[in-house]
């Protein structure tokens, strides 16, 4: 297994030095200029043209793209054209909060979509299957910009039950530690912060776990439907095994592989494409900052941002590979 981590990390190389070249490629083909948007409008031709020469944008691309390669190779992913804070540092502040709502759409999606998977399939053709999968349609068809912006308006706006937007209510006595606000209200032992965050966290997350969780249960009922049509399922109805033994100990067992590969999947997806949810609900994640970085035209931010969620997702695919063999023993890796 350390072998075949190893190959998969070096793997990993290649991959981020193509996503390296695009991006460079991309950002410094669009229109803008970074030092009118930082000097402003006003700004004279000989003040801009020195800023271009202290930042090297007037040396040819290639010039320039071997320069930001040799900082990669040192860990340095450069400075904030905004900000001058180092871009690792700004990504470092802003990922937990992503991190965080991910994890928590797809847990709204795992704990919604895998049952609703499971007895899509045992009551196979029935209303509820029926139901169910026109229900898992729609979510996978919705717009998420939509959606979120009508449960602003319902759950927020005229019900009033949830927040618009933001991680935490104001005036509430807390003191980030991780930037993770549901560990550090644990960690402080903070109730009323502990369940502020959560409240700021339904729309949001209910929003971004939508799709997710109709991927999630239309592949669980498939796989299901699959696996209970085996000799080895029907022999143990023979044997006078209880259903709900044979549902949950060995059909849902044998198909947990496809079902873990698309959590995974989809949790990579979230973690890079929540830009949308962050616009939309105002959340301090790394998306909705990427969207302003592109805005400013902070080239140094955006390259960054998409070569860590490039590397993020790697990994988060690697660990699902390693886990197909906790379900599944047969499962080798050399």
């Amino acid at each position: 297994m350390i072998n075949y981590i190893i190959k998969r990390l070096l793997a990993l190389i290649p991959i981020l030095i193509g996503v390296a070249i695009i991006v460079f490629l991309i950002v410094h083909l669009i229109p803008g200029d970074p030092a009118q948007t930082m000097l402003g409008e006003r700004a004279t031709d000989a003040a801009l043209e020195r800023l271009r020469e202290q930042m090297g944008l007037n040396d040819p691309l290639p010039v320039q793209f071997w320069r930001y390669v040799k900082d990669l190779l040192r860990g340095d992913f450069g400075r904030s054209i905004m900000s001058n804070n180092p871009v690792s540092t700004e990504l470092a502040q802003r990922f937990p909060a992503t991190l965080e709502l991910s994890f928590f759409a797809m847990l709204f999606a795992v704990l919604v979509g895998v049952p609703a998977g499971i007895f899509a399939s045992i009551k196979q053709n029935s209303w509820f299957d029926n139901m169910s999968m026109m229900i898992a349609l729609i979510g996978v068809s919705m717009p998420i910009f939509w959606l979120g912006l009508m449960f602003i308006w319902l759950f927020a706006v005229e019900l009033g039950w949830f927040p618009p937007s933001s991680r935490i209510g104001v005036g509430l006595e807390f003191v980030p530690i991780t930037n993770l606000y549901v560990i550090d209200s644990i960690i402080q032992q903070n109730f009323a912060a502990f369940k502020n965050v959560l409240h700021h966290l339904v729309l949001p997350a209910v929003a971004l776990g939508t799709i997710p969780m109709a991927i999630i249960a239309r592949m669980t009922r498939s796989s299901m439907l699959e696996v209970l049509k085996k000799d080895y399922i029907r022999t143990a109805f023979a044997k006078g095994l209880k259903k709900k033994m044979v549902i949950f100990k060995h059909a849902l067992k044998n198909a947990m592989v496809p079902i873990i590969t698309v959590v995974g999947l989809q949790f990579g997806v979230l973690l890079g494409g929540a830009v949308m949810t962050e616009t939309i609900f105002s959340w301090p994640g790394l998306g909705k900052y990427l969207v302003d970085a592109i805005y400013a035209r902070d080239f140094p931010i955006v390259q960054g941002g998409i070569l860590f969620f490039a590397g993020v997702f790697v990994i988060v695919n690697l660990i699902v590979d390693l886990s197909y063999a906790l379900v599944d023993p047969r499962i080798q890796y050399e």
